[in-house]
């Protein structure tokens, strides 16, 4: 699967369904855009069970805003709905390759208790 243009009214839907999703917030005159930009299409057709979202923050603004874009490119990760990976800042293929890995292997019902103890224990207080 090639990368989705993401919008305000898609986001939120994309984002929180089952699954891994990446998310690249980017703009045109972005030179480290530029630069991460045919590594996120490359990883989107290497990996076609994911996801790969791309945001042009000058298209939308307040989704950047929303999303608290403050420096592009912005890299997000998603997994079953749940946000596990959000920094600024190009990687270079092999660790964008290492990113995957990784949440490919995290333990979502491990994340999902932590999250749902941590929701107990504030709605104790």
């Amino acid at each position: 699967m090639a990368t989705v243009e993401l919008t305000e009214e898609l986001f939120e839907t994309t984002v929180v369904k089952e699954g891994i999703v990446f998310v690249d917030f980017w703009a045109e005159w972005c030179g480290p855009c530029r630069m991460f930009g045919p590594i996120f299409e490359k990883a989107s057709e290497k990996y076609p069970d994911i996801t790969f979202g791309k945001v042009d923050t000058e298209a939308e603004q307040q989704l950047a805003g929303m999303a608290g874009i403050t420096s592009i490119p912005t890299l997000m990760a998603f997994r079953d709905g749940v946000l596990l990976f959000n920094q600024a800042g190009a990687l270079p293929e092999p660790n964008f390759e290492e990113l995957i890995q990784a949440v490919l292997k995290v333990d979502m019902e491990s994340v999902k208790a932590e999250i749902a103890a941590k929701t107990a224990g504030t709605e104790a207080i």
